[in-house]
């Protein structure tokens, strides 16, 4: 009994121990080598706690923020825009007061060194601009909650050493790069907290729900959208950047728990080409600033391992082609108040102190190195503009579809390159460009180093290891007509205020309507039919109807035996076309050459009824995707069905359901019956990448799915990971032939397409070529890297599969057609599944 007591209390001990440990003042944090002014309010004077004795939550992290902005001259604050959840996106600008009273000028004099007539500036005056950005991955919070320190110590800090650095610095200062996955994140953390923290890695704190708070609202990660920009987050930091060309950008993040400390310059081999090396060489003389600084509190940490600086859609990368230093700092992670590691507990605050430690060191070697890097940028635009002088022109377009053109262009404008408007209509190898559905990017401007970026095809590469996608190249994305060698005298005015041409909406029809499938709003205009409980059509042939030709694909809208009548269906086709921009014709005669409009190849439609299958086991990033997708691009309903109450669903309302890359513990055996009995009535299961074999195992489609023996030659055990890692297909575009009378390629006018692919999940052709509508090239890769023996494998495979299963489909595509919401040029083959499903 005596040595239970004993036992018991050196436990008590021990977790009094961390816990007095854990809490720490402000001091912990600040330097001692300045003062600190009384008048400026601390972090606890305004949240109530001490900076990481609790979660900070954004509502209290922006009110902070408010507050200093409120004390202290060196800080102006401004909000650029709301979250998904209407969270604020805020932005600090700190510096001395009399660079805040020049602030403008300031901008202005920066912004000359990026342009043409920027390279004889004398930058010895010049201030330098930082852009420091913390926790873009809200389950990161270390980062955000650090900034409540740096923030404190930039606005109450006194002495010549913090004069000096606001006098020669413009610190950008992004307290949260993702508001909503903070608020998230902080939420699980502090109401799983105990008062006596507990840092054994099995509590409940450390294990969140699905999908976690690293996502933005519709489940993103927001760190691999700086080049896409897709959505409000990343639009807001892009256009500050923009604003501002910040020299060096920093970007705040946590890694596994047993992990020290990382920072930049990641694997050398993994740098993009396009990237200077002197951008890796400042970036390596900024890290002996990290060094010194870590050294000076005793905390370890790394560099030149594990990360690189290749995709340049992330935030430690997209500087570097914009003639900036892009730094990532990796913190290990306490995911909570305090943890057991390899390394022993670590403790929140230290996670805090150590990102606060890098976000001063950055600033410190700011100072010291202004103007060998200010100098540095002013030489990448010289040399930039150099590169260029050869001139010539990109032109991108689909004639048949000018909304993915418009919004390729809206990323182009986001980035600050020029384009004009296409000055007439004309061919480029076979390929049509019209001025309503086409722009020209000249080469010769500022921006050509992004411009080659974005466009350029890459199938060589130093290293075979990438830590995200290898290619990223936009008119494949977009599936758009391209051609990279035009002439600039093609060209139009420039376009400095991007519009979308309006769609003409066609006159009152006592006989019929007609769509063409092609635009990219087509499922967006089609729902709004069928939701206003419109007879539609699809049409299986095309057809020509009054000197006009229409595509495979095409909804026809007749105008008797509706439940509106002929008036008010003109109003809602009217209606339709204001809201989705989609060309609508009227007809007056059911005759045409082809399949008529009262051929039986007219094929009715009904409104569709989408569920997603949500929860643990389902990649939330493709989950996510396709939510977004329905919500935002097409104002479609879909249902978000959390699997761990799948078996008590009522699932016969529905009539497709969409399964996302799973795992195998998603779903169980009962599960899979349940959906083949609905499947069988007459639904439509939709499945993607892993899904595949789930389907495969639970006998819901027949997959032949190819498989290699592989062996290591020569292959020594520490080169294991990188000969396994070579081995993956971490993100590449490959072509793709298609049979464009199948359903599922309707909409599509060329019979190729591009499609992304980041699995090794190859598909055997079906024997009979008809069940093939979609079917990968003898020789596929365009751009991105992929072995050799994996490229012999996926060779002529396919990357669609459809069965009938009772009354029911089953449809299978081996890889997301929705990748990052970018991916604009196959997301109409999900639709295509959706709407025409029972006639594939």
């Amino acid at each position: 009994m005596q040595k239970i007591i004993l036992v018991v209390l050196s436990v008590f001990i021990s977790v009094a121990s961390v816990a007095q440990d854990y809490v720490v003042d402000l001091d912990y944090y600040l330097p001692k080598d300045v003062s600190y002014n009384n008048s400026i309010p601390t972090p606890k004077s305004i949240i109530k706690h001490e900076v990481g004795e609790w979660h900070i939550s954004h509502d209290k992290l922006a009110q902070y923020m408010y507050a200093l902005a409120d004390a202290s001259d060196r800080i102006t604050i401004e909000n650029r825009g709301n979250t998904f959840e209407g969270r604020p996106l805020l932005l600090l600008t700190i510096t001395s007061p009399s660079n805040q009273a020049n602030i403008q000028n300031i901008r202005k004099e920066h912004l000359a060194l990026t342009q043409k007539e920027g390279s004889s500036i004398n930058t010895t005056n010049m201030p330098i601009i930082v852009q420091e950005g913390f926790s873009i991955h809200g389950n990161e919070p270390s980062g955000s909650n650090a900034a409540l320190a740096v923030a404190y110590y930039l606005a109450a800090a006194q002495g010549p050493k913090i004069d000096e650095l606001l006098k020669n610095v413009i610190i950008l200062f992004d307290p949260s790069y993702n508001p909503d996955g903070l608020q998230r994140f902080s939420y699980w953390a502090n109401t799983n907290k105990s008062q006596n923290i507990n840092p054994d890695p099995n509590d409940r704190e450390f294990s969140e729900v699905w999908p976690g708070g690293r996502t933005n609202h519709y489940w993103f990660d927001m760190n691999r959208d700086w080049l896409p920009a897709q959505l409000p987050e990343s639009r807001a930091r892009i256009k500050t950047f923009h604003k501002w060309m910040p020299n060096i950008l920093t970007d705040h993040h946590e890694m596994g728990t047993n992990s020290s400390f990382f920072f930049q310059p990641g694997i050398p081999s993994r740098t993009h080409p396009l990237t200077p090396q002197q951008n890796q060489d400042l970036t390596g003389e900024i890290g002996t600033y990290h060094a010194k600084a870590f050294d000076k509190i005793g905390s370890f940490y790394y560099t030149e391992e594990n990360f690189d600086d290749f995709y340049y859609g992330k935030g430690s990368t997209f500087p570097d082609v914009n003639g900036s230093i892009g730094i990532l700092f990796e913190q290990a992670s306490s995911r909570g108040h305090a943890q057991e590691s390899d390394n022993g507990i670590l403790t929140f605050p230290f996670t805090i102190r150590n990102q606060f430690t890098a976000a001063l060191s950055t600033l410190e070697a700011a100072v010291v190195m202004r103007t060998k890097i200010l100098d540095y940028q002013q030489k990448f635009y010289k040399d930039a503009f150099s590169e260029a002088s050869n001139g010539g022109a990109i032109i991108f377009g689909d004639e048949k579809d000018p909304s993915k053109a418009y919004h390729l262009a809206e990323i182009l404008q986001r980035h600050g390159i020029t384009f004009h408007q296409v000055k007439n209509e004309f061919m480029s190898n076979g390929k049509k460009y019209t001025p309503n559905s086409s722009y020209i990017v000249p080469k010769n401007q500022r921006q050509h180093r992004l411009i080659n970026a974005m466009f350029e095809k890459r199938t060589s590469f130093k290293d075979s290891l990438f830590y995200d996608v290898s290619a990223w190249t936009f008119p494949l994305a977009f599936n758009l007509d391209y051609d990279e060698s035009i002439s600039l005298s093609k060209a139009g005015p420039v376009i400095k205020d991007l519009k979308k041409t309006p769609a003409t909406g066609p006159g009152n029809s006592q006989y019929a309507y007609l769509m063409e499938w092609h635009d990219y709003y087509t499922p967006k205009a089609l729902a709004m039919i069928l939701k206003k409980e419109l007879i539609a059509k699809v049409g299986m042939s095309p057809f020509t109807s009054e000197n006009t030709t229409y595509d495979y694909g095409t909804i026809m809208i007749p105008v008797k035996n509706q439940k509106l009548s002929p008036s008010e269906i003109s109003e809602a086709i009217l209606e339709i076309v204001a809201a989705t921009n989609v060309k609508i014709t009227a007809v007056t005669t059911g005759q045409t050459k082809g399949i008529d409009l009262g051929s039986s190849q007219f094929r009715p439609l009904e409104m569709p009824k989408v569920a997603l299958l949500v929860g643990e086991g389902i990649n939330p990033y493709d989950a996510g995707e396709i939510w977004h997708l329905f919500d935002t691009r097409y104002d479609m309903l879909i249902t978000k069905l959390d699997v761990k109450n799948f078996q008590y669903m009522d699932i016969s309302k529905y009539t497709d359901i969409i399964l996302p890359s799973t795992w195998d513990n998603a779903l169980d055996k009962e599960a899979a019956k349940k959906l083949k009995t609905w499947v069988q009535n007459g639904g439509t299961l939709i499945g993607y990448k892993n899904a595949g074999k789930w389907f495969k195992s639970n006998d819901l489609l027949e997959i032949d799915f190819k498989t290699s023996k592989d062996s290591a030659t020569n292959i020594s055990f520490e080169q294991r990971g990188n000969y396994r890692g070579a081995k993956v297909i971490g993100g590449a575009i490959f072509e793709t032939k298609l049979d464009r009378s199948h359903p599922v390629a309707f909409g599509y006018k060329n019979t190729s397409l591009p499609m992304f692919r980041n699995s090794t999940l190859f598909m055997e052709a079906d024997k009979n070529s008809y069940n093939n509508p979609i079917q990968y090239t003898a020789n596929p890769l365009m751009s991105g890297y992929i072995s050799k023996p994996n490229l012999e494998e996926l060779a002529s495979t396919v990357p669609f599969k459809k069965a009938g299963v009772g009354s029911g489909n089953v449809i299978y595509f081996t890889d997301n057609t929705n990748f990052r919401a970018f991916w604009y040029g196959t997301n109409k083959l999900l639709m295509n599944a959706i709407f025409f499903g029972d006639e594939m």
